[in-house]
């Protein structure tokens, strides 16, 4: 496809590169948040259900209850953060997962548990629209995938560490203290990260198209300069004012972006109904079914954590050179294959070690390609003046998905067993495969304003044929 638009400067100084990557790291440390504040429940979710005698629909919630504050705070963030900047609601959401944080850790009940934890959500949902979108509009092409697979990264480093931060906690005493305060501890450690994000971002600057879609050129330019060098942004400046002036940008439903909006929302959805978050959520609850005792149980959680963490590695070195589609396909393959596994260990009464291995083997494949992919794609597919809105849907749609998934893991546990679940999420994942193939596009080497493009062409042909 030809296009215009700047290919990376090659002559592009270390200096620079690396204030690239530091720019980017730290906004991916959203994601490290984003990562601690949703796993953290594995750990705490036994004691505080023993704490506070709760059902299976109320350990449910008290899981689950972050993720509608994630829709909430997904649905809201396109358009403010369009209007104010990206960085300003950056530095609310660290805010916010401070807040969470102590406020869940001092809960009394499970209602003031379940909006302290909504609260954080809204910082999770905000944060999942912002840190990769943020990474894509600094980022140029040829990078651009492994820069925001940082995100990703820094989401099962968040897993990992929190995994590890559970472990040790529930260590320090007895079940009987575990039950009164390990688990507050555990909540309440999400502090420390929230309060160094906080402090990083206040070195960051605004998001170069973000000031070029508020008119802010001059500004604009020199953060370009900063972080791609002075070729780059003189050769990018004509090309996104191109698209951004464009009328039919403007609109969110216009018929050239109906495409990329089902493709996000599709891989949105598609990343959560094959069950991860119901393991890395209940991770310690799904190997104690498995017949293992506490200590083993959290100690099996860290290594799907290390899991997640190597694997996302592999992707993020593979995502620029393979691409994404093509690791999409192959990753969802291997998830189906591995969660029908984990089903048959279930049902043949087999579990121990089969079920590790089969949740190590899907864990890993989502690690390296719909985990990061998603993320990735959904950061790159629509256009500039509609990235924030398009994005807090297709996200919206994630932790409704999400939600769905983890609300419902208890009450089927107790209802049908794991393996009637696991054969449920093997499905989905083979479903989801199908359409994949069909809708999934390649945009690995195109700049945003070349993909941007490339649907407007689509578009044009897909009238051509109907005349």
């Amino acid at each position: 496809m030809n296009s215009n638009a700047p290919n990376e400067i090659t002559g592009r100084s270390a200096s620079l590169r690396v204030q690239l990557v530091a720019v980017a790291f730290v906004a991916a440390l959203g994601g490290f948040l984003f990562g601690y504040d949703t796993a953290v429940v594995s750990g705490a979710i036994g004691f505080l259900t023993e704490n506070f005698h709760l059902s299976a629909g109320m350990s449910g919630w008290a899981a689950s209850s972050i993720l509608v504050g994630c829709i909430a705070g997904s649905g809201a963030c396109g358009a403010v953060s369009d209007r104010f900047g990206r960085k300003p609601v950056l530095l609310a959401c660290a805010a916010l997962f401070a807040v969470s944080a102590i406020a869940s850790a001092s809960a009394s009940d499970v209602s003031s548990l379940g909006w302290a934890r909504l609260i954080g959500g809204i910082a999770i949902g905000a944060i999942s629209i912002l840190s990769p979108m943020y990474i894509a509009e600094i980022s140029p092409e040829r990078e651009r995938g492994r820069l925001v697979g940082l995100y990703q990264l820094a989401i099962v480093v968040g897993i990992l560490v929190v995994f590890l931060v559970n472990w040790l906690i529930q260590g320090r005493g007895t079940h009987a203290w575990n039950v009164e305060s390990g688990w507050r501890w555990m909540f309440g450690s999400l502090v420390i990260p929230a309060g160094l994000f906080w402090l990083l971002l206040l070195f960051v600057p605004e998001s170069p198209r973000w000031l070029l879609l508020t008119g802010r050129t001059e500004e604009a330019m020199k953060v370009l300069e900063r972080l791609n060098g002075p070729g780059y942004s003189q050769n990018l400046l004509p090309v996104v004012r191109g698209p951004m002036e464009q009328a039919a940008a403007g609109e969110v439903w216009a018929p050239a972006w109906r495409r990329p909006l089902l493709v996000g929302v599709a891989l949105a959805v598609f990343s959560q109904i094959s069950g991860i978050n119901a393991v890395m959520y209940y991770a310690p609850e799904i190997f104690k079914s498995a017949g293992n005792n506490t200590g083993s149980a959290f100690a099996q959680s860290i290594a799907i954590g290390a899991v997640n963490l190597v694997f996302t590695l592999v992707a993020l070195a593979l995502v620029d050179r393979s691409g994404r589609r093509r690791l999409l396909l192959v990753g969802t393959s291997v998830q189906a294959v591995s969660l029908g596994a984990a089903a048959l260990y279930f049902g043949a009464g087999t579990q121990g070690a089969g079920v590790l291995i089969a949740l190590v083997v899907f864990v890993a494949a989502f690690a390296v390609s719909t985990g990061p992919v998603t993320w990735i794609a959904i950061s790159e597919i629509f256009p500039n003046r509609l990235r924030g809105r398009a994005m807090s849907l297709a996200v919206l749609c994630l932790w409704a998905a999400d939600w769905a998934v983890t609300q419902s893991f208890p009450m089927l546990k107790a209802a049908v067993g794991p393996e009637a679940i696991f054969w449920l999420y093997a499905g989905c994942s083979a479903f989801c495969l199908a359409c994949l193939a069909f809708i999934m596009p390649e945009t690995k080497n195109r700049s945003l304003e070349e993909i941007e493009a490339y649907w407007h062409s689509r578009h044009a042909t897909s009238l051509e044929r109907t005349r």
